[in-house]
């Protein structure tokens, strides 16, 4: 198991500003909906609600918004989302995975390879990067559940793969089939986490400059404000010089 630092990989789960906290709960509401329409409605009985549900309270979802959004699967006026992944390149040649959830196929699809295509990037056939990425689980953790060797010592107990730390908090890294299990063994060592999700972990990132990674984040920033859009994941890295570039 390996610990470094994740500084140079800029993530977007930080800096959210309040007017668009909005739109964070529309995309947590629509994964709960989904996650209890393929299901039960109970998250006791509904794994991958449980899930929507946990993440939504770690970003102080309101409840009401949460048992709206369950009530919302069996209502027969209720949207029937589709789940798609759309692949493809941005600028400096990084790969993308883009998770969408849709009621409209041909909208979403039109949106996200304008956004390609007007940011320097262009969007690919299915499983056109999809290799360069594992299917993993994520559970993240805020600084202040404890110091990096705390939680390595949890997450080498847990059955966790690989640790990430840095001055934010900590991404432990599990088995995409072992994520429920590894996440419950944590829980009762380190607390509730911030998040648990399936995830794509790049198996290795492409360097960016400060010019490119300017267009990058552009095309990255638009993606996620997309409502349709769920979750962009990207392999590159950037020098924390070029970084604070980006940040001046």
């Amino acid at each position: 198991m390996a610990g470094h630092s994740h500084a140079k990989n800029i993530m977007h789960r930080k800096g959210k500003s309040d007017a668009a906290r909005s739109k964070v709960f529309s995309k947590l509401a629509r994964e709960i909906t989904v996650a209890a329409k393929l299901g039960v409605p109970d998250p006791a009985f509904n794994a991958r609600l449980r899930l929507a549900v946990s993440n939504a309270r770690a970003q102080s979802m309101p409840k009401d918004n949460i048992d709206r959004a369950i009530k919302k699967a069996s209502g027969s006026e209720g949207e029937n989302y589709e789940e798609i992944r759309y692949e493809g390149y941005g600028p400096g040649g990084v790969a993308l995975i883009v998770e969408a959830l849709t009621d409209n196929r041909n909208r979403t699809a039109s949106n996200v390879r304008s956004t390609f295509s007007k940011n320097g990037g262009a969007l690919g056939e299915t499983n056109s990067v999809a290799f360069m990425f594992d299917r993993v689980g994520e559970i993240y953790y805020e600084a202040k559940a404890g110091d990096a060797d705390k939680v390595m010592e949890a997450a080498i107990e847990a059955g966790a793969d690989d640790v990430i730390s840095d001055e934010e908090g900590h991404a432990i890294y599990c088995g995409f089939e072992t994520m429920n299990e590894v996440s419950a063994a944590l829980e009762k060592s380190l607390g509730e986490p911030e998040s648990v999700k399936a995830i794509w972990k790049p198996q290795n990132n492409v360097p960016v400059d400060a010019d490119r990674g300017a267009t990058l984040m552009k095309l990255i920033d638009t993606l996620e404000e997309d409502d349709d859009v769920q979750n962009v994941y990207a392999n590159f890295e950037m020098t924390d010089e070029d970084m604070q570039k980006l940040a001046s």
